[in-house]
């Protein structure tokens, strides 16, 4: 399975995906965890050692520059990446990461030299057929304008209960059906109760395939440097019910 985790910055897309790479180790399976956000912090939600100290690839510019065959306005559309992983992949408890990261902005024209870099990276690793894979992309849409997700399973956006990220999950709509993803689903977090969850529906059209509740777990996880899925069993059990979720999706395609 092939999980991408997006939506508005904020709306805890990264503790979701987090909680998804967890119960995926607990059933046994092999994960592969990429966090693609431009301010990576999913190695210390998983509990990696040392996770402040992991530079992300998009910041290595030497490295970007020497695959990218950089000359100017010129560069290379297919960079060779393929040893890449082996350098960089930390391994953990059975979960492998790659800490990509994401460029945000370039000088000198670099921008899209070192995008094509991480978009050949990214394409990469999604090929594994031996992994399930779960990949926590940068806040907004901007992932889904250069198409660099179309060949996960599942394109996961995260929503909470409130204007601005449901803006933002009604954009992704909007794009993922321009690029034919078909298998969008809605994450509910932050859920109080039934209110929450009609109000999402009625917003966006869809009905959320995992819904996450409110709890102060999270934060007390986050200011003790635990793991998030170490401490909230009841965020796992969400975790779980969405996994099963997904998996009767895929029998009936």
């Amino acid at each position: 399975m092939k999980i991408a985790v997006s939506g508005k910055g904020g709306v805890g897309k990264s503790t979701i995906t987090a909680l998804i790479i967890q119960v995926l180790k607990e059933k046994g399976r092999k994960v592969l965890a990429i966090d693609a956000d431009p301010s990576p912090h999913l190695a210390r939600l998983l509990g990696f050692p040392e996770a402040d100290e992991i530079r992300p690839i998009a910041e290595m510019t030497e490295l970007l520059q020497e695959r990218s065959q950089r000359n100017g306005p010129f560069y290379k559309l297919n960079p060779g990446v393929d040893d890449l992983p082996e350098k960089f992949m930390r391994r953990r408890d059975g979960i492998n990461l790659m800490v990509v990261g994401s460029i945000q902005q370039g000088g000198a024209g670099c921008a899209c030299a070192d995008n094509a870099v991480l978009r050949s990276l990214l394409n990469a690793l999604l090929l594994s057929p031996d992994e399930d894979i779960v990949l926590d992309m940068e806040a907004g849409v901007e992932h889904l304008g250069r198409g660099t997700i179309a060949s996960v399973d599942h394109l996961l956006v995260v929503v909470q209960p409130y204007r601005g990220s449901l803006e933002t999950a009604r954009k992704i709509q909007r794009l993922a059906g321009d690029l034919g993803l078909s298998h969008l689903d809605l994450v509910a977090n932050q859920v109080h109760g039934q209110e929450d969850i009609d109000y999402i529906v009625e917003n966006l059209g869809m009905e959320p395939v995992g819904i996450f509740p409110v709890s102060p777990k999270v934060k007390k996880a986050e200011r003790k440097g635990i793991p998030v899925g170490d401490v909230s069993g009841d965020l796992r059990e969400a975790a779980r019910n969405m996994l099963t979720a997904l998996g009767k999706k895929d029998e009936q395609d």
